[in-house]
């Protein structure tokens, strides 16, 4: 990906080396964020409580001087996030609408949001509450040797995604995802779930597509990269991985071939409004 030189975005926040105050491994909402968290992807939310715990060390150890670091995590970031300032702007412009610019906190180990403590073992967030995206930047080199999924533009699709879900929070279009929640109906919510997270996908592919007509941001490859992020994070991929076995129903992101699928219609689209089909589409047809 063509990022480096390119004009930074001011919503970036530096918390790294900051106090979070109350600790997640402490109590309170955090960690029953960790153990939900764990449980949605069949993963043992002791193992990730205990990940925790490690973060919590980690952040306790940098020092406060590293708060507002300029390396190369912010520059990317930075960078990246710009250009879906660009993109997005316009196409809401483009649609009688005015876009609110998302803030983008980088933390280390831990950070306090609106939503509540959470820890770097939940990985890249959004939290609707506070209308602000959380980043731990090591999760990048956690994709790359983890997830087998590495490259750049992996890393710009995982921004991309989360930034799409501040879009589906100002427009409403997570209304339908919210009343499942509440309905207490796990199945319908699960899949009111993985219906909000392929679209966000699939604005990921549209913010790929107006972000290349635009700042010429793609390199050979880098599509590549983010369809194989897409498959690693598929939430069969991911089962599979932690249990050695996969179970649908308990799917809240969508399967590797989901993923891969609505992030390249969103590339091949660039409709912004196309978007809102995914609402509306009979679950099994995803």
């Amino acid at each position: 990906m063509r990022w480096q030189g390119r004009e930074q975005s001011e919503n970036v926040r530096d918390q790294r080396g900051a106090s979070p105050g109350r600790m997640v491994a402490g109590g309170g909402i955090g960690m029953l964020l960790i153990a939900f968290v764990a449980m949605l992807f069949g993963k043992n939310p002791q193992a990730l409580l205990e990940a925790n715990k490690r973060a919590q060390g980690q952040a306790q150890q940098k020092q406060t001087g590293e708060v507002g670091k300029d390396d190369e995590y912010k520059r990317f970031v930075g960078a990246v996030l710009k250009t879906t300032e660009d993109v997005w702007a316009e196409q809401f412009r483009n649609h009688g609408q005015t876009y609110r610019e998302p803030v983008v906190n980088l933390f280390t180990g831990q950070v306090r949001s609106g939503c509540g403590d959470a820890s770097s073992a939940m990985g890249p967030f959004y939290c609707p509450a506070d209308n602000q995206v959380y980043i731990d930047p090591t999760f990048f080199k956690q994709l790359a040797e983890e997830y087998n999924a590495p490259g750049d533009f992996a890393c710009a699709f995982v921004i991309a995604h989360e930034v799409a879900h501040h879009i589906q929070n100002e427009l409403a279009w997570n209304k339908q995802a919210t009343a499942a929640r509440r309905s207490g109906n796990k199945l319908k919510s699960n899949r009111e779930s993985v219906r909000l997270e392929l679209q966000a996908d699939f604005l990921a592919g549209v913010w790929a597509h107006h972000a290349h007509k635009k700042f010429n941001v793609l390199e050979e490859g880098d599509l590549g990269e983010a369809m194989q992020a897409a498959i690693q994070i598929g939430d069969d991929t991911l089962q599979a991985k932690a249990t050695g076995r996969v179970v649908e129903e308990n799917f809240t992101h969508g399967s590797a071939a989901q993923r891969k699928r609505w992030f390249l219609e969103g590339v091949r689209s660039g409709s912004f409004p196309d978007a809102q089909r995914l609402l509306a589409m009979p679950f099994e047809e995803l």
